[in-house]
């Protein structure tokens, strides 16, 4: 079987993922608003799904540093990275780097 990681871990990594993504989305949805100047129906179909992927990887954050033992620092950039758009995917790839992100096991635990 392939490798996996602690569960704060992947729930971490799909989190940052979905936070970039939707910040691209509406990034897609202000452009469209503002360039064009076409509609804002996709600023706001957008700006929801990013203001729920924000709240769900502040709490995915707070759940990694708990479960994997973040110092403060670490768990502070991590939150700052939420702020300006897919820094969420720079800190996920620095911290699987550093280990921040567990141990891989070498099989996933049976229930």
């Amino acid at each position: 079987m392939a490798p996996v990681r602690p569960l704060a871990a992947r729930v971490f990594i799909v989190a940052a993922i979905v936070e970039a993504c939707t910040w691209a989305l509406l990034l897609i949805g202000m452009y469209v608003k503002y360039v064009p100047e076409s509609t804002a129906l996709l600023v706001t179909i957008f700006g929801a799904l990013h203001g729920a992927a924000f709240i769900v990887y502040l709490i995915a954050t707070v759940f990694a540093a708990r479960k994997l033992r973040w110092s403060f620092t670490v768990t502070v950039w991590a939150l700052v990275a939420s702020i300006p758009p897919f820094t969420t995917l720079v800190f996920e790839i620095i911290a699987r780097r550093r280990g921040l992100l567990g141990p891989v096991d070498a099989e996933p635990a049976t229930p």
